[in-house]
């Protein structure tokens, strides 16, 4: 897992970006608010989300980036939009949740911002799933955002392409989605040999107005979410998540030493 982490930062660095890092704890209000989810979202719900009860963030109050946001989920504020047409409430934002994205992190890096930037963040998230084959209560996943101006899908496809070469994986393809903080919004899937199908690696679009705007950013943001552990599995003709987590010495003995842009299948 260190090794292929590495391979991934390497690429990212080697196309221009710079890393960021944060807390895992984060208050919900940039984990969930400012990327213009709205506050009854079933993902923002107990099954979905790890909350640290009776702990909150009391700095947040409802002025400055704090007001636009919530401005931004009751009528849209200065964006255009009609919003979320809801009372926005000042404590939900400020409860305290393990993060379940790093898009967390280049939000906030984008709140800050006095230039156009090209961050990535790569650490673990936190969601309240049933661990299966395919899911995960804490994994990795690695977000990234572009500002700057003139900036299209097209532009974020292409990067997305290249970043996958960079791995030396060709078969992956972007398809509409949709997700509440981009538009347009691409899923990214990748062909599995194994599986004999297409799995789901992550997702990426260009912000929202409601998203940016609010920040004090005007100029155009590609963002994208993709998982480590997924990403693994497919380039590694692996089936099962679990197994990155076994401990089993026994596979990590006959596991034959190659990089993650190597052509060679891993045998459990």
């Amino acid at each position: 897992m260190n090794e292929f982490i590495e391979e991934v930062k390497e690429a990212y660095i080697s196309m221009g970006f710079t890393e960021i890092e944060g807390a895992a704890i984060q208050p919900a209000l940039w984990n969930f608010d400012a990327l213009f989810t709205p506050q009854d979202h079933p993902g923002r719900e107990l099954q979905d989300t790890f909350y640290l009860m009776s702990m909150e963030d009391d700095s947040i109050k409802r002025e400055g980036v704090v007001d636009r946001i919530a401005s931004t989920h009751e009528d849209g504020w200065r964006t255009g939009s009609r919003g979320w047409q809801y009372r926005w409430n000042t404590e939900e934002a400020r409860r305290l949740v393990l993060r379940t994205h790093n898009t967390v992190l280049t939000v906030r890096a984008l709140e800050s911002a006095k230039e156009d930037l090209r961050v990535f963040a790569l650490g673990k998230v936190y969601r309240n799933e049933n661990l299966d084959y395919k899911h995960l209560a804490e994994f990795h996943q690695m977000d990234g955002a572009i500002m700057g101006d003139g900036l299209n899908t097209r532009h974020l496809m292409g990067f997305l392409t290249g970043f996958y070469r960079k791995l030396g994986m060709s078969e992956v393809k972007l398809w509409p989605s949709y997700f509440p903080y981009t538009e347009p919004s691409l899923q990214v899937v990748g062909y599995s040999d194994l599986a004999k199908d297409w799995i789901e690696l992550g997702g990426s679009g260009v912000f929202r107005p409601e998203v940016t705007w609010p920040l004090g950013v005007k100029k155009p943001v590609l963002a994208w979410g993709l998982g480590i552990e997924r990403l693994i599995l497919l380039r590694l003709g692996l089936d099962d998540l679990r197994v990155l987590y076994d401990n089993d010495l026994g596979w990590l003995r006959r596991r034959a030493t190659t990089n993650i842009a190597g052509s060679q299948t891993l045998q459990r």
